[in-house]
């Protein structure tokens, strides 16, 4: 009998507290001790926060009034083979091109989740971390040519951070395909084709949801 077995775990998720980066104007996290064991009997926690707060997946309704909420969103689309492409070269608010890129963008095959490994969540808790590089809506377009609708990063955004467009998220929600944002420690990916798991919170009719994202390496 065959059997799923992982042989390594890697988390890919920031750590939700009250501290945790958010983009700027989302509601602030909250975690506060509701019950205790001494007083109550159980342990329990109020948590205060954001469709998107912390390490989180985009529905294609945050972006597009007709487009699918993360309840309604396909299953298939949180889990599948990852392709990390690097990007780790880039400065401040500098574009991810297609140049950059083309060699991934060639070996990339429809259903892979793609991960842009910037580097930039070592800057969390900083001002520099909202000053990351984004991923240009050229590079966008030439993946869901080749059947990519997943997409994460590990920084707060696809987009540039401050702008008042989003090409990228635009173009994915088009489509009904996924944004995961806030992730980190792709540098532990050290193994070939990672299985990406995303699921997200059941929201009802959210643009979106907190996930605990993780690569697996498996035998």
């Amino acid at each position: 009998m065959n059997m799923f077995k992982p042989v390594k775990i890697v988390d890919l998720s920031l750590t939700l507290d009250d501290n945790t980066p958010i983009y700027p104007g989302d509601p602030k996290p909250h975690l506060s001790v509701a019950t205790t064991i001494e007083h109550d009997g159980y342990n329990l926690h109020h948590v205060h926060i954001g469709s998107q707060s912390g390490s989180h997946v985009d529905a294609p309704y945050h972006f597009l009034q007709s487009g699918q909420t993360i309840d309604e969103s396909d299953l298939s689309l949180f889990i599948g083979t990852g392709l990390v492409i690097p990007a780790l070269g880039k400065g401040e608010q500098e574009a991810i091109r297609l140049q950059d890129v083309q060699p991934y963008v060639d070996q990339v095959e429809a259903g892979h989740i793609v991960l842009f490994h910037t580097g930039w969540s070592q800057y969390g808790g900083t001002d520099k971390y909202f000053l990351h590089p984004y991923v240009h809506v050229e590079v966008i377009k030439a993946l869901l040519e080749k059947g990519i609708r997943t997409f994460c990063i590990d920084c707060i955004n696809l987009d540039i951070t401050g702008g008042d467009s989003f090409p990228a998220h635009d173009a994915i929600a088009a489509v009904n395909g996924i944004i995961s944002e806030n992730l980190t420690n792709f540098e532990s990916i050290d193994f070939a084709n990672p299985l990406i798991s995303l699921f997200p919170i059941k929201l009802s009719g959210s643009d979106g949801a907190p996930v605990r994202a993780v690569a697996m390496q498996v035998e």
